[in-house]
């Protein structure tokens, strides 16, 4: 070690650890601890050296705030304790608060449809992900819920589209449907059907009435070849 750095310990020490008569009568240590640890210990007991909230400007601004002093939306202040005290106490506040919503909301969601997307053979050890991509857009204007979504294995060229009402009792024409992009990009109805086969990679809602994918070329080669097309629901 350099004198530098000895010098920079012996500093540390004559500042945090000097003998603290005051706290003689109290449990634990007869020095103060180092100031930044005590805010961090997994105790409920005060601090031993407290900040001092003297000429602080948010503490001043309080006191002298007639309506502010008193609000129920200002978080407490507690200057005795650590911060692992605060965190438990704003957790429990935030609970409290989360609880009545949770409860209201829970009891009002019900299954409104079920629909098979596909099965799989029990002896597999472990689910493939067959669904990917789900995207979900609300047509306020007819009341109609969205889903968009992809399904891997053999339909990699296809989007799946779910439509629902958002009025659980009615029911809307073709509810869920299928798009195959396959070669529809094709030149000329010459070029092979395997040639230029298209996958979806992404696809979300542009507005209520159009759809914007993401394709790219399913040949295995260098370049693939990257589509942004945007499709009418109609």
């Amino acid at each position: 070690m350099t004198q530098k750095d000895i010098t920079f310990v012996a500093d540390f020490l004559t500042e945090h650890f000097n003998e603290a008569p005051e706290l003689y009568n109290r449990k634990g240590k007869y020095f103060n601890v180092e100031r930044v640890g005590q805010y961090l210990k997994d105790e409920d007991d005060d601090l031993v050296s407290p900040p001092n909230t003297e000429g602080n400007q948010w503490f001043n601004f309080l006191k002298d705030s007639t309506h502010l002093k008193e609000s129920p939306l200002l978080f407490p202040y507690y200057p005795e304790k650590s911060l692992h005290f605060v965190k438990k106490q704003m957790e429990g506040i935030i609970d409290q608060c989360l609880q009545k919503p949770a409860d209201v909301i829970g009891k009002s969601v019900h299954q409104a449809v079920c629909l098979s997307l596909y099965k799989i053979s029990q002896s597999e050890d472990s689910t493939p992900q067959l669904f990917k991509l789900p995207f979900l857009w609300n047509n306020k204007t007819s009341n109609l819920h969205y889903v968009l979504f992809t399904m891997l294995e053999n339909s990699i060229s296809k989007i799946h589209i779910l439509r629902r009402h958002t009025d659980t009792s009615r029911s809307v024409s073709n509810g869920i449907l299928a798009v195959e992009f396959g070669n529809f990009l094709n030149n000329s109805i010459n070029e092979s059907s395997d040639s230029r086969c298209y996958s979806c990679l992404d696809a979300h809602f542009y507005d209520d009435e159009t759809v914007t994918v993401v394709l790219k070329e399913s040949v295995q080669q260098e370049g693939k070849e990257r589509v942004l097309a945007q499709l009418p629901l109609s």
